[in-house]
């Protein structure tokens, strides 16, 4: 079963779609926590603080 050189099958565009929407969430990700982190050190406190019971 031969294909056109450059023709993907729906299987290796999903594949293509999910490597993609991964790279995209992590990066989102990286910057979400960069930006906690930075926050957190600008302002002297620790990253997450016990709720007060």
């Amino acid at each position: 079963m031969e294909e056109t050189p450059g023709k993907l099958t729906r299987e290796e565009r999903l594949a293509a779609k999910l490597r993609e929407n991964l790279h995209r969430r992590k990066a989102q990700a990286r910057a979400v926590s960069s930006r906690q982190q930075s926050e957190d050190s600008e302002s002297g406190r620790l990253s997450k603080s016990s709720p007060e019971s």
